[in-house]
């Protein structure tokens, strides 16, 4: 109590209200408390300078914070996702929204995944908003954790930082949450969270986020805010994905270190770390080589960090713990051992350690020589491989989504395919279904006009051989909108397995008058013996007075309830080559109007 007074205590003052040293010195050692060596006075609030300067945002930084501000007014909770690159300034927008936040007489919570992480989050936070922030994460001991609970309970503090273990804190008053790297976080305790805090906005911050997150926001059960803006300066890093070999390897350290930069050496397993370290050390002789991994303690660990910074380290030999590391902008040259074994998410977070600066970075993904990769290892290689320019991991996890599925909205499972149906028709009958449940008219699919003709549409085997390129083919075709799109997928067929068959082209044309129809208000042909029936949104006079002139009274028109129009087929005339001359005639009509 005599801590949560305030202002200067002596050490002796705290030693004589139980408070002893030991806990004092750990107090100081985790940034909650300052310690002074001269006086041995402790400050509660540590003197951290209070800046509070106007947060001044960019173009695209504004229009992320203008669409998600009206969210954190609104009386009903929401969910929402803000993506950006590293650098791209979302730390400037949720603090922004902090401010309204408290201005909205709330208080916020902010969860970070690692522990290490919060001394800068405290940081960040005390800067701007002052004597207003508390911490709970797992690694206080009693004495600590009472003092931080009393002092948000007391009113003293309007923001928590905190890792996993403050989500199962009884805090009061919270207003918004915000989830620093969502990808680090398991479902369960996303689900917790919404337990403890119902009622309360929602947050996410991520650069890669996880299949099961980015399809809620796809879908629309979460808002969705991006920011693609790179930092300034920044570069692109190389990617390279290749079999092991020391050679390569070797020069490419030898180049980073000559040039004046430093190397992460990426081994994840803490058990040969070191025989690892020591053959690293071989290849490049001469190197100051160090170690770092998740089972040194902290005390172990600030020393590597601090040598690294100060240039004392050339090549750090590592495991994944750099993931959510300290920022060392002179390490531009990244080597991952066994990158097969990774998540494409976590390669694109551990990428983002290099290139931090202006300079040239480069990134080596290898596996082991001689090594069959699994179908999904080599998507992810692939992807990491394809996707280098800013702004990529929004594209990393789109790809994340089609290589892992989308998991369950109701469970949980962070991915997984649905087995039933295809993707994009889940994808369609969620957002019909949320539709509903908001009282929204379902709108009709552009793409869903029904075409029912006796013409043989579809692609042989004896064209495309290979099961995926015949997907991919339909996939193209299923792609088409224009004329110009039907040509340019003709033409592509073309060059890679020669003229096609009549079936094929047939399926092109099916494909390009399904958005045709459309177009026109059409919903569904279909051919019933020699009369193609056209079932169309709405039907009037100078529409069935056009099409009598234009095909010499073959149209009959029905209006009711399910309007529709049917044309006669002469003999030997085809079905498709008809249905495109109809949609013709009726474009030029509405065209006229």
């Amino acid at each position: 109590m005599a801590l949560l007074s305030g202002g200067e205590r002596t050490q002796n003052e705290m030693e004589a209200h139980g408070i002893t040293k030991a806990v004092l010195d750990n107090l100081c050692a985790k940034g909650v408390l300052e310690c002074s060596k001269v006086n041995k006075s402790i400050d509660l609030y540590a003197s951290i300078p209070l800046q509070n300067e106007p947060i001044v945002l960019t173009q695209e930084q504004q229009a992320a914070y203008d669409a998600l501000l009206p969210k954190l007014e609104d009386a009903a909770p929401h969910s929402a996702l803000l993506y950006g690159v590293t650098g791209s300034g979302k730390t400037l927008v949720f603090l922004k929204l902090i401010a309204r936040c408290l201005e909205l007489g709330k208080r916020a919570l902010v969860l970070v995944p690692e522990i290490s992480l919060t001394p800068q989050m405290i940081l960040r936070l005390k800067r701007q908003f002052g004597r207003r922030v508390a911490v709970q994460h797992s690694a206080l001991n009693h004495t600590e954790r009472l003092l931080q609970w009393q002092m948000i309970q007391d009113g003293g503090a309007d923001i928590v930082v905190g890792t996993r273990s403050a989500i199962f804190s009884p805090l009061e008053n919270i207003g918004l949450v915000i989830i620093d790297e969502e990808q680090r976080f398991g479902v369960k305790h996303k689900e917790k969270l919404k337990e403890n805090f119902i009622g309360v906005d929602m947050l996410t911050l991520s650069a890669t986020p996880i299949p099961r997150t980015l399809n809620m926001a796809m879908s629309g059960i979460r808002d969705l805010s991006t920011i693609e803006q790179p930092p300034i300066e920044r570069q692109p890093v190389e990617t390279f994905v290749l079999e092991y070999n020391d050679v390569i390897l070797a020069e490419a350290m030898k180049k980073e270190l000559a040039r004046g930069g430093q190397v992460y050496y990426l081994h994840n397993r803490v058990d040969n770390i070191e025989s690892t370290a020591a053959h690293v050390s071989q290849m490049v002789p001469g190197a100051r080589v160090g170690i770092a991994h998740g089972k040194m303690t902290e005390e172990e660990l600030n020393p590597v960090w601090q040598h690294l910074l100060n240039g004392e380290i050339d090549i750090l030999v590592c495991t994944t713990l750099i993931e959510t590391g300290i920022d060392v902008r002179n390490c531009n040259t990244l080597i991952i051992e066994d990158a097969d074994r990774m998540g494409l998410a976590q390669l694109y977070q551990i990428r983002g350690r290099v290139g931090r600066s202006g300079r040239k970075a480069y990134a080596y993904f290898t596996f082991r020589r001689d090594k069959t990769l699994t179908d999904i290892a080599q998507k992810r290689l692939s992807a990491i491989r394809e996707f280098t320019a800013f702004g990529s991991g929004f594209r990393i996890a789109m790809r994340d989504l089609q290589i892992r599925g989308a998991g369950s909205l109701l469970g949980h499972s962070q991915h997984g395919h649905m087995e039933a149906v295809g993707y994009d028709l889940y994808v369609k009958m969620l957002g019909q279904a949320i539709a509903r449940a908001k009282g929204e008219p379902v709108r009709r699919d552009k793409s869903e006009c029904l075409v029912d003709l006796r013409v043989d549409a579809y692609i042989p085997e004896s064209y495309i051989a290979d099961g995926p390129g015949r997907i991919e083919a339909y996939k193209r075709i299923a792609a088409i909108q224009t004329p110009e799109d039907a040509a340019d997928v003709l033409d592509e067929l073309i060059d890679r397995y020669g003229d096609p068959p009549p079936s094929v082209s047939d399926l092109v044309n099916v494909s390009l008058v399904r958005v045709q129809a459309t177009a026109v208000g059409v919903y569904e042909v279909t051919q019933k013996k020699d009369t193609l029936v056209l079932q169309v949104e709405t039907l009037d006079v100078p529409m069935i007075r056009g099409l009598l002139v234009a095909f010499n009274g073959r149209v009959t028109a029905g209006a009711g309830s399910k309007p529709y129009l049917s044309v006669t087929l002469h003999p030997d005339e085809k079905p498709l080559e008809l249905l495109q001359s109809i949609l013709k005639a009726m474009a030029e009509i509405l065209g006229t109007k």
